[in-house]
């Protein structure tokens, strides 16, 4: 998997020389591994589970390690949280008798393998396991899972809420939330934002007649041969793993309609609008370095004239001639990155050239 930014630099949105990021627009990304690393040590850490109640007595160690990745993305102020991350907890318990005696001491591990946003309203999966496997042993275990793992489904809980919400730049971000207006007086900045309201309103649907009826806008079509069944190529282009392997850059892709897809480190985002499994994909897209508001609507229609052999129509509508910058290079742009970063890539890949 390629790093953030080290995808091809047509399909990035590139920073201002000033260093500006206009309107929140660029994707600000934060690497959130290390601050997930510090939450998990505070929060499950010598955590009591049991102080004596029913003679036994059991807390955890210590974290032993946070592994995989997490990051939170940034753009117009909206947090968009991504982790898939494992972790592993050592404890100890002690169990005694009637009197005080103690009976074992015993060492474990707990184990959560996978904890991740596309899971975020579900409890993952706790292994606790033992290291004396004898009668006590398995009792402090079974009380180990009884009571510890609830404990720690809390603090797992913590954590994906503390990541909804920023993780570690929540404090920034609600900073400039609070931040308080300069050279205007309160009634000014009340009139001023609902001013703005109004304005924001009548834009959109004025800007969707303005795009329909101007000129500057185009549709770029293809029509692509690949050797495979038509099922392969559309889960290739619908499974955010594959995705990353073929263009080595970032992505995230539901696969519902109305979910929402992330790709190219971010440069591209949209919204499934219409999917037929091995038969159509249509789909909202932008790209980040695009006018505020514009959107494009992409269609891949998927043909099998022969078992083995798969044509992809594509049309790509509503592509802007200019980006924001004033640039003319975006059809001509977005069509070079269907051919070269999308189809040619498959191809080459997954060895479906023709």
């Amino acid at each position: 998997m390629a790093k953030y930014g080290e995808g091809d630099k047509r399909w990035i949105v590139e920073e201002r020389p000033d260093g500006a990021n206009v309107h929140n627009w660029h994707w600000a990304e934060t690497d959130c591994l290390p601050w997930s690393k510090m939450f998990f040590t505070k929060s499950l850490s010598d955590l009591t589970i049991l102080d004596g109640q029913g003679n036994l007595r059991i807390k955890t160690k210590k974290v032993e390690k946070v592994d995989g990745e997490a990051y939170v993305n940034i753009r117009k102020g909206k947090v968009i949280p991504g982790y898939e991350i494992s972790l592993s907890v050592s404890w100890e318990g002690e169990a005694k008798d009637g009197e005080g005696k103690t009976l074992l001491k015993a060492e474990g591990n707990l184990e959560i393998p996978y904890i991740s946003d596309e899971n975020a309203d579900e409890d993952p999966e706790v292994k606790v396991t033992v290291k004396d496997e004898g009668p006590i042993g398995k009792a402090l275990k079974e009380a180990m899972l009884a009571k510890g793992k609830p404990l720690v489904l809390e603090k797992v809980r913590d954590f994906v809420q503390a990541m909804a919400k920023g993780g570690p730049v929540k404090d920034e971000l609600e900073a400039k939330k609070s931040a308080p207006k300069t050279n205007t007086t309160t009634s000014n900045s009340n009139s001023a934002a609902v001013s703005k309201e109004k304005v924001g309103v009548e834009k959109e649907p004025k800007k969707e007649v303005e795009k329909e009826g101007k000129k500057g806008f185009k549709t770029i079509t293809m029509s692509e041969k690949f050797n495979c069944r038509a099922k392969d190529m559309y889960e290739i282009l619908m499974d955010e793993n594959r995705w990353k392997g073929f263009t080595q850059s970032n992505a995230r892709i539901s696969k519902e309609v109305g979910g929402q897809f992330i790709i190219f480190d971010g440069s591209v985002t949209g919204i499934n609008l219409e999917l037929q499994e091995g038969k159509l994909i249509a789909q909202r897209w932008r790209f980040g370095s695009w006018p505020d508001g514009i959107d494009s609507t992409v269609r891949l229609v998927f043909n099998e004239p022969e078992p083995g052999v798969t044509i992809i129509k594509l049309t790509h509508l509503d592509v802007p001639e200019e980006d924001r910058y004033g640039n003319a290079t975006v059809v001509e742009n977005t069509e070079r990155g269907w051919r070269d970063l999308i189809f040619n890539k498959i191809r080459a890949v997954f060895g479906f050239g023709i």
